[in-house]
Formats: C-alpha cells, sequence, structure tokens
C-alpha cells in the first residue's frame, strides 16, 4: 500500500534549486526529481540549459535527450549575472532544502552567492556541488567535462578492445556517475539534517565518482605491479563470462562462479569439466580462460541463440545467460513490461514519449514521471507570484530589466 502523504515520492516535502546545465548536475536534479521533489531549474533568460538542443534533434523540433533530463521539473529564467537575479535567488534559497548546481568553482562566489552567504541566509540548506576536479586541490577551478573526468579517473584506458586506442562508452558515464554520487551525499546530507538541523556541502568530483567504480585497480598496482589493460569483451581471470556465436547471432554467457560453471557444464554435455582440475575452480579456469571461452564456444555455436537461451533456463542448468539489448529490444521484451521499466509520457510536440521509468522501485513511496521537461521559464507566474510572491510592481519591473 503507497502512503499519500508522499503523492510523488519520498521527497515529495523537499524543495530544491538546481542552477546547473548540460548533464552533470541536472541528471542529479532528475534523479531527484524522479523521486518526489519539487525540482525548480532555473535558467538564464532566452538563453535556458544548452540540453534543450542536444541529441536527437530534427530541425524545428525539440531535444529528444532534453524531454527525460528535464523531467519532472519546474522551470523559471533569472539572471544571476545581475544584482537584482542574485537578490532573487537569496529569497528562494529561505524557501529550498537544496541548492544544486555544476558551474566551475568559484562561479558562486564571483555573485555573491557563496556558501557562507547562502548559508548564512539558510544554516539547513544543503549545497550540492559537481564539476569536474572538486572545489578544492590544484585543478579545482580548470574547466572539466565528463570525458576528461573519465579518463583522469581510470576508465578511458581500459575501456575498449586492446587493439585499438581507449574508447568511450557511448553515453556520458562520468557525468552521470558524478550526478548519482551527488545524490547521494545530498541524501546523507539530509539525514545528518533532520538529526542536528544543520545544512552542509556535498562536493562531488567527476574524476574521483570515476575513480570509485574502479575496483581494485589502484590496489592492484600498490601491490602487484600490475597494470589493468584493455580486454574488449572480457573481464581478465574471469571465466567463463563473455560474448559467444552461435548459429544465428550472439549470446552472453556469464558463468564464473564455480556451481553455475557446473550448471552450465552439464548444459553443455560435459559434466565432467566441473571436476576436471583444469577448470574446478575460479582460479584454474581463470588461468585458461582463452581455452575455456573455446570450448563454450563451440558448444554456442552448434545451436541457435533461441536454443541456448532455453537450455540455460532449465532449472538444473540456469546460467545467467542473455542477449545484448538495443532500444527496439527493449521495448519488446517482456520483463521490461512488467516491471514497468518504461513509461509512455504525454509531450506537447510528440504526443507519447517513451523513456525508462523511475529506479529503484519503492513499494510504499513509489517515484514517478509527472510530465516531462517544460519550456523555458513556463513556471515563472507560479514561482515568482505565489511561491515568493513578489508584487506585480517588482515582478515587473524584473521582467523589464531582463532579470527574469
Amino acid at each position: 500500500m503507497t502512503d499519500p502523504t508522499f503523492p510523488h515520492g519520498p521527497l515529495s516535502d523537499l524543495r530544491v534549486l538546481e542552477l546547473g546545465t548540460l548533464l552533470a548536475g541536472p541528471f542529479c536534479g532528475q534523479l531527484l526529481g524522479d523521486l518526489g521533489a519539487e525540482v525548480i531549474k532555473i535558467e538564464p533568460p532566452n538563453q535556458g540549459d544548452p540540453m534543450r538542443v542536444w541529441g536527437q534533434q530534427k530541425e524545428g523540433e525539440p531535444s529528444l535527450w532534453w524531454p527525460v533530463v528535464g523531467r519532472n521539473k519546474k522551470a523559471i529564467t533569472l539572471d544571476l549575472r545581475q544584482k537584482a537575479g542574485q537578490e532573487v535567488l537569496r529569497e528562494l534559497v529561505q524557501k529550498a532544502d537544496f541548492l544544486l548546481e555544476n558551474f566551475r568553482p568559484g562561479t558562486l562566489e564571483k555573485w555573491g552567492l557563496g556558501w557562507e552567504e547562502l548559508s548564512a541566509i539558510n544554516p539547513r540548506l544543503i549545497m550540492i556541488r559537481v564539476s569536474g576536479f572538486g572545489q578544492t586541490g590544484p585543478r579545482a577551478k580548470d574547466p572539466g567535462f565528463g570525458s576528461i573526468g573519465e579518463a583522469m579517473g581510470g576508465l578511458r584506458y581500459v575501456v575498449g578492445d586492446p587493439s585499438t586506442p581507449p574508447s568511450r562508452m557511448g553515453i556520458s558515464i562520468g557525468d552521470s556517475l558524478a550526478a548519482t554520487f551527488a545524490c547521494v551525499g545530498a541524501l546523507s546530507a539530509l539525514h545528518y539534517r533532520e538529526r542536528s538541523g544543520r545544512g552542509q556541502v556535498v562536493d562531488s568530483a567527476i574524476y574521483e565518482a570515476v575513480l570509485n567504480m574502479m575496483e581494485s585497480l589502484i590496489t592492484d598496482y600498490d601491490q602487484r605491479d600490475f597494470i589493468r589493460e584493455r580486454t574488449g569483451a572480457i573481464l581478465p581471470k574471469i571465466a567463463p563470462s563473455n560474448v559467444y556465436p552461435t548459429q544465428d547471432g550472439l549470446v552472453l554467457i556469464a558463468a564464473n562462479q564455480d556451481t553455475v560453471f557446473g550448471r552450465l557444464a552439464l548444459a553443455m554435455g560435459e559434466p565432467e569439466l566441473a571436476t576436471d582440475p583444469n577448470y574446478a575452480t575460479h582460479q584454474a579456469r581463470g588461468e585458461r580462460q582463452a581455452e575455456l571461452d573455446a570450448r563454450v564456444g563451440a558448444w554456442t555455436a552448434r545451436h541457435t541463440t533461441r536454443t541456448v537461451l532455453e537450455i540455460l533456463a532449465l532449472p538444473e542448468t540456469a546460467v545467467p545467460s542473455g542477449l545484448i539489448y538495443r532500444a527496439p529490444d527493449m521495448l519488446e521484451d517482456e520483463h521490461f513490461k512488467a516491471r514497468k521499466a518504461i513509461v509512455s509520457v504525454p509531450h506537447p510536440v510528440f504526443g507519447e514519449l517513451k523513456m525508462q521509468n523511475v529506479a529503484p522501485k519503492l513499494s510504499v513511496t513509489p517515484g514517478g514521471v509527472r510530465g516531462p521537461a517544460p519550456e523555458l521559464g513556463q513556471h515563472n507566474d507560479e514561482i515568482y507570484s505565489k511561491l515568493l510572491a513578489l508584487t506585480p510592481e517588482r515582478y515587473a519591473a524584473l521582467k523589464a530589466a531582463a532579470v527574469i
């Protein structure tokens, strides 16, 4: 049973001021909005977030990326470079729980909107700061996009085939990781605030978010002088876990745990492999990774993809396996449908837009997609006239001065 006091999710009683642009900040705002927070996105007048025009886009139509990263948000315009705009932000801060930004460090301080100033106005404020290199250190004020953070954090070097230069992931993973860590930090700071009454700064650096996903990469080098290299579709010494050929395509099989490998050996008609000293242990299989992959590949190549998946789904031979999905596969998959992993969202231009649903799923206070990204300044009247209760004269003056 869901709790009606949190109609949009567990953060329904919280307000976020989102000052960021592009992805590292706004994706954190998306996550908070997905879980119910009121996210007020603040953009420069007549300009807006560049994400409004990034991604797949036809001439005269909005971006297809923007409705996703801007979903569940309200949009207002405000020029923070003008003193009158800075004063309006200070008034909004008094009514906010979080302020989220991903400008180059020092930008807010230059505008008189740094942590010391804003926390004096609202001691309960939690300031979420996402940047390439963090708020301190010799590189703090350097420009730092996600690609630089991915390279500095170690990810770029290990991604791709060993025969090619380092690759990228095909998505903006560094930005998204920094945003996700920022969200975790924000909720941790919120828990502390509930006990202490005090807010604090959440400092999420892209390169550190990437670094924290790099498993034992540092420790491997520290203790064994081992440097991880690009290995394509495998992880060294983790076998069998690879993409294997079938009669009509490819299948992914992950059977690197001892008992799971025993079931794979049974499925292959070679149960003796599970007790063969050459393959019986994780270490032994890792030492003979290429040899073992060849044996598994020879078995899968004799069957269709469907047959392999059906065999590996049997109770006695249950082995993690599956296809390498693209968007069409996701839209057709019954598991995606059963869990509502993809939703259709009404859109004023596209009619219905399909996009990923909120994750994770909460049993009592689930989040949801309440709507796609708003138009630039769509909620100016609601926020300025109702939330801040600006007088009509002041509201008109701010408009005339292009502050709003």
